[in-house]
C-alpha cells in the first residue's frame, strides 16, 4: 500500500483492491499481472474479480519508461524527481474483454506468429516447422514452444538446428523473468 500512495495511487475499497499478499504488476507491452507472494506464482486473471486487464493510454505527463541494469522496467516522475517500478498508469487499467471477432480476423505481412498465437495456451499439441533453424521457421517454432506446444524442429543442419533450440530457451528463460508464460513446450530436433 506503501508504493500506492508513493506513485500517487490512493488505496480504495474497490472490487479491484488486492487480498493480502498480492501485487499487481504490468508487462512491458502493457498487460497486467497479479503476483501472490505468499504461493509464489503469477496469474493473468484478478484474483478476486477473475478479470483480465491492459493499461490504456500513455504515460502521465513528465513519467517516463525506462530499464534498470537488470532488465527491470521502471517509471521516472521527473517532476517530482523520483523513481519508482510501480506504473503509475495502473490506476486506468482497462477490462480486456476477449470476444470473438463477427467477422474473420485478417492479417498482414507485418503480423508476427507471436501476435496471432497470443492468448492461446497449446500444451499438448504437437507441432512439426520445417526449416526450424532460421527465418520464419525459426520463429514460428519459437512462438509455438512459447505457447507450450511440444515442437519438432525439422532441420538439414544438425548443429544449426540445436543452436536454435538453445536461443528459444534463452528467450523463453529471459521472458520468464520479467511476466509469467506458459510452460515451455519440449522441443526435438530431426534431420530432414
Amino acid at each position: 500500500m506503501a508504493a500506492l500512495r508513493y506513485a500517487g495511487l490512493d488505496d480504495t475499497d474497490s472490487e479491484d483492491e488486492l487480498p493480502p499478499g498480492w501485487e499487481q504488476r504490468t508487462t512491458k507491452d502493457g498487460w497486467v499481472y497479479y503476483a501472490n507472494h505468499t504461493e509464489e506464482k503469477t496469474q493473468w486473471e484478478h484474483p478476486k474479480t477473475g478479470k483480465r486487464k491492459r493499461i490504456a493510454g500513455d504515460l502521465p505527463y513528465g513519467w517516463e519508461q525506462e530499464t534498470d541494469e537488470n532488465g527491470q522496467v521502471f517509471f521516472v516522475d521527473h517532476i517530482n524527481k523520483r523513481t519508482t517500478y510501480l506504473d503509475p498508469r495502473l490506476a486506468f487499467t482497462v477490462d480486456d474483454n476477449p470476444t470473438k471477432p463477427t467477422t474473420r480476423q485478417r492479417y498482414d505481412g507485418s503480423t508476427t506468429a507471436m501476435e496471432i498465437l497470443q492468448g492461446r495456451d497449446l500444451s499438448g499439441k504437437v507441432v512439426v516447422v520445417t526449416g526450424a533453424n532460421s527465418g520464419i521457421g525459426f520463429e514460428t517454432a519459437k512462438s509455438f514452444a512459447l505457447h507450450g506446444a511440444h515442437v519438432i524442429l525439422a532441420c538439414r543442419n544438425m548443429t544449426r538446428a540445436n543452436e536454435a533450440v538453445s536461443r528459444i530457451l534463452g528467450e523463453w528463460k529471459t521472458k520468464q523473468n520479467y511476466h509469467p508464460l506458459p510452460k515451455l513446450g519440449r522441443m526435438k530436433v530431426f534431420k530432414h
